[in-house]
C-alpha cells in the first residue's frame, strides 16, 4: 500500500492583502529535512503559517497527514513562550499534547531539557534567559512533543556554533526516528548541508533544487 505524503500543498497561493508566492504544488514523505530559502519579504513565514493552519490560503489546499493537535510541532521566529512560567513549564507544553502518562511526560520533560543543555535552568522564568537560550527552550518544547512534523522558523538564530551543532544533532535525531522537518533558514550552507531538498523562494514562485 503506497503510503499517503505526510504534506501536500495543491495549487497553493498564499499571503495577506495580496499573493507572496502562488501555484505552489509539492509533496513532502516522511523522514525529509526541507530547507526554504530565500531573501527577507518574500513570503518564507508566510509559507510555515499556512502550513501549520495559522493563515488561510489565498488559493488551493494544505493537506497533512497529521493531527494538527500534536502531530505537528512549530517554532516561530517569536518561539511562542509564557515568558513568566519556567523552562520547564514551558517544554511541559510540549509533553502535554502526547498521549503518555504523568511519570512518562515528567521523564520527556527532563530528557527534553538535558537535551538543550538547559538543567541548570529548570526553575528559571524564561523572561530571565539569553535569547539563545530561549531559543533551546523552545526546541526542548518540540522535543518533548516529538511531534512527525516540525515547522521550524530561524530557530537557529541568536546561537553559537556549539549551540547550531547541539539543536540541529537533538532535532535532526527526530528525523531519523521517522519525524519531518521544515525549516527556514537565513543560513544558506547550514541548509544545504542537512537538507534532502531545497525549496527556494524566487520572483513569486517556489522553485526546488538539490541540496
Amino acid at each position: 500500500m503506497k503510503q499517503l505524503p505526510l504534506v501536500q500543498l495543491t495549487n497553493l497561493c498564499i499571503g495577506y492583502d495580496k499573493a507572496l508566492v502562488s501555484n505552489i504544488n509539492l509533496k513532502v514523505g516522511r523522514g525529509e529535512v526541507i530547507a526554504v530559502l530565500g531573501p527577507s519579504g518574500l513570503g518564507k513565514t508566510t509559507l510555515l503559517r499556512t502550513i501549520a493552519g495559522l493563515v488561510a490560503p489565498l488559493e488551493g489546499q494544505v493537506d497533512l497527514n497529521v493531527n494538527r493537535r500534536g502531530g505537528l510541532g512549530y517554532i516561530p521566529q517569536r518561539l511562542g513562550l509564557v515568558r513568566h512560567s519556567s523552562v520547564w513549564t514551558n517544554v511541559g507544553l510540549g509533553a502535554k499534547v502526547t498521549r503518555l502518562n504523568r511519570t512518562q511526560r515528567d521523564d520527556i520533560i527532563a530528557q527534553s531539557i538535558k537535551k538543550m543543555s538547559l538543567e541548570d535552568k529548570i526553575t528559571e522564568p524564561v523572561r530571565r534567559l539569553s535569547g539563545g537560550q530561549q531559543r533551546r527552550v523552545a526546541t526542548a518544547r518540540t522535543l518533548a512533543q516529538n511531534p512527525p512534523l516540525i515547522l521550524a522558523d530561524e530557530f537557529l538564530g541568536e546561537l553559537d556554533d556549539e549551540n547550531v551543532e547541539l539543536v540541529m544533532a537533538a532535532v535532526l535525531d527526530l528525523v531519523k526516528k521517522g519525524s519531518t522537518l521544515i525549516m527556514v533558514e537565513h543560513h544558506e550552507e547550514r541548509a544545504i548541508e542537512v537538507a534532502d531538498r531545497i525549496w527556494r523562494i524566487i520572483d513569486n514562485r517556489l522553485e526546488e533544487e538539490s541540496p
